[in-house]
């Protein structure tokens, strides 16, 4: 992976583990919002965010780190 760079996500995310849950999570909603965009086939019970960002990349993975590296991400830790 060449861009975003790890030290770029990991300056917003500080762990490595927390930037792998944050950017899943951020790539199953643009999944969603795709699909919900589509022929009416799939019915979402929410609405999702379109993304925040403009990628080249068609990969929502990809679009997830892109976002998540310009800060548009909120997330925060639990402590257990």
């Amino acid at each position: 992976m060449i861009y975003p760079k790890i030290d770029d996500l990991t300056a917003v995310v500080p762990s490595k583990y927390a930037l792998v849950i944050v950017a899943s999570q951020r790539a199953r909603e643009l999944n969603d919002y795709h699909r919900q965009l589509g022929e009416g086939e799939f019915i979402a019970e929410k609405q999702y965010a379109p993304p925040m960002v403009e990628s080249r990349s068609k990969n929502y993975l990809t679009m997830a780190l892109e976002e998540v590296a310009a800060d548009k991400i909120a997330w925060e830790t639990t402590e257990s």
